[in-house]
């Protein structure tokens, strides 16, 4: 089955933020956690089945981690890589 990236810029609770990104870092989808600065705390990139519900998996398993205060969603298409041109992806 197909997958898809997700990328989910996460603000979390003052002092919480490693625990936040451990239990990130634990979940079944593989997903990649980041620290980071500005107004999110951590960059998160998970692999979802094409047929999941994403706002349903947001809601449901990331944003009721104990100490995630907010979340930025984005679903990603392609991977774009620095030596393909246009004709190699037939654009």
């Amino acid at each position: 089955m197909d997958k898809r990236n997700l990328i989910i810029m996460v603000k979390c609770e003052i002092g919480r933020t490693y625990d936040v990104a451990a239990e990130l870092a634990d979940l079944p989808e593989g997903p990649v956690v980041y620290s980071t600065s500005g107004d999110f705390d951590l960059f998160t990139m998970f692999r979802l089945d094409n047929n999941d519900d994403i706002g349903h998996y947001v809601c449901e398993t990331v944003q009721k981690i104990k100490g995630v205060r907010d979340t930025n969603t984005t679903v990603s298409y392609t991977h774009l890589r620095a030596h393909e041109t246009r004709e190699d992806r037939g654009w």
